[in-house]
């Protein structure tokens, strides 16, 4: 067992509680799924059941933690830097349950995983490899130990198709306890069968959280369903509410204007009056206290709202916007061929969408197309890296990186912009290097919003967004009226956003002619 008692989280730097007297039990065969909106203490929550110290540097915790004979598997949202100079070999010699495995138990699990058998004696330093090799390797080393609970931040990302289902068979047969955070739906939908939902509100200044034992889909349409309810009540209560203020005002005038005429009435009539409008004075604080107790509107964090492409982003139907070739795709340092004879054609406002293996070479290869396509003078481009760093100035806060002008007004506008996706008044002031990965896509999504492009090239755009607000983004990006060349894992968005899947092979870009999202 697994339980959390009393648990409070303050950020250190604003003082901000973003986790107030939380409380959480979980037992074996619980596959317990955390949702909740970027920066809402989701990573900082699993930090602290692993060991509190992980949290101490940035959030003061207070609260009981206990763990009755249970063994964490524990896989942070990103690998070590320690880690990242081992080689793959030290990787995995570095625990002694990975001595402990026979050559048949390494070949099985390689091939569950789709690596290698040499895989495990590699001299590939940890940093090197693919977002999803990694994850691989340190899923792997994980296992090796024989975890009774598992604690996962993000193991969905930046793993291929074929890893996530495994991921999804991994959590699925585990006897233990699963505890995960991701954003991808359909993994979320396929495993969990808890929700733990985190939530701010009040613009942030008030920490909420919903704990239910249901599967992720249900849960949303129960959640709709509260909440509509909820509304329906606060609006009946307000009717009813004006309804009384109309009989109290008509009383308290009708019974005031009598008594300004009292002098002309009998002593009797006015001793009347005067309890009347004692009675009416009574009536008045009965209602006033059933107004204190009128239903709520429902104070829900909105999934965030923005639009992409002006109306001069569109793009014709059938017009060629792109033709890409590339003889030879290489690793980075030449060492290796991943591909050759590579060519793709746009047309039009097409949304296209480059899937295949990890390792394959999709990032190095999109990389090379934003670098040549962003130096075109004819099309107005906007690229979104899956490593945000090699774009964004760590130092900056997010309003000095959206500012180009220095221009009072403009700094003005970008706040209010950044206010609409649910940035505080102290984010906006923080380092880019503070703000949680989803609230760096922000800062993409919102430059790209402020620019005239008509063609976006996108690594991994829905990989930091919350499961409630992917179907939002899914829709913007649909909706784009230019042209897409995206890198996605992400089930959901491909189905519904993309119009062409390409796999990248050793051969070149082959067309998928019917991409199945959910088998």
């Amino acid at each position: 067992m697994l339980q959390i008692k009393n648990l409070t989280i303050t950020h250190k730097k604003d003082l901000r509680v973003i986790l107030d007297n939380f409380k959480l039990t979980l037992n074996a065969g619980d596959k317990a799924v955390i949702i909740g909106e970027e920066g809402n203490g989701k990573s900082t929550l699993m930090k602290w059941i692993v060991d509190p110290e992980l949290a101490d540097e940035y959030a003061e915790c207070e609260g009981e933690r206990i763990i009755t004979g249970e063994t964490i598997g524990y896989l942070p949202q990103e690998l070590p830097a320690a880690d990242g100079e081992l080689t793959l070999y030290e990787y995995f010699a570095a625990k002694e349950a990975f001595l402990e495995q026979s050559p048949r138990d390494l070949s099985a699990m390689a091939s569950d995983f789709g690596v290698p058998a040499d895989f495990f004696y590699g001299d590939q330093l940890m940093k090197s490899l693919s977002g999803g090799e990694k994850i691989k390797a340190e899923l792997m080393r994980i296992l090796m130990e024989r975890p009774s609970a598992l604690l996962l931040d993000e193991p969905s990302n930046d793993i291929d198709i074929d890893t996530l289902k495994l991921l999804e068979k991994l959590i699925n047969g585990f006897k233990g306890i699963v505890l995960f955070i991701s954003h991808d739906e359909t993994l979320i939908e396929n495993t969990a069968n808890m929700v733990v939902h985190l939530e701010l509100v009040e613009r942030k200044r008030k920490s909420r959280f919903t704990v239910m034992h249901l599967a992720y889909r249900e849960y949303v349409e129960t959640r709709l369903k509260n909440l509509e309810k909820q509304e329906q009540e606060a609006e009946n209560d307000r009717r009813q509410k004006k309804i009384r203020e109309d009989k109290y005002n008509k009383l308290y005038q009708s019974v005031t204007s009598a008594l300004g005429n009292v002098s002309r009435q009998a002593p009797s009539v006015g001793k009347n009056l005067k309890d009347k409008m004692h009675t009416v004075k009574a009536m008045g604080k009965r209602f006033e206290k059933m107004d204190e107790e009128m239903t709520e509107r429902p104070d829900t964090e909105e999934a965030i709202f923005f639009k992409l492409g002006g109306k001069d982003a569109a793009m014709p139907q059938g017009k060629t916007v792109v033709e890409y070739s590339l003889d030879k795709l290489t690793t980075p340092d030449e060492s290796r061929v991943l591909s050759q004879d590579i060519f793709m054609r746009l047309r039009g406002p097409m949304k296209v969408c480059i899937v295949g293996d990890n390792g394959c070479g999709k990032t190095t290869l999109i990389k090379k197309m934003a670098e040549e396509l962003m130096a075109r003078p004819d099309i107005r481009v906007q690229y979104m890296p899956q490593n945000y760093e090699e774009m964004l100035n760590m130092d900056e806060t997010p309003v000095d990186f959206l500012d180009k002008s220095g221009d009072k007004e403009e700094r003005t506008r970008i706040r209010t912009y950044l206010g609409a996706l649910k940035y505080t008044a102290e984010e906006m002031d923080h380092p880019i290097r503070a703000l949680s990965g989803g609230q760096k896509a922000k800062v993409f999504l919102l430059k790209m919003s402020l620019s005239d492009a008509n063609v976006l090239i996108l690594d991994e755009p829905t990989r930091n967004f919350s499961p409630l607000s992917g179907p939002v983004i899914r829709g913007i990006l649909k909706d784009f009226p230019g042209a897409i060349i995206s890198i996605s894992h992400d089930r959901k968005y491909i189905s519904e956003v993309c119009d062409t899947v390409y796999e990248l092979t050793e051969s070149g870009l082959k067309e998928v002619e019917k991409f199945i999202a959910k088998d």
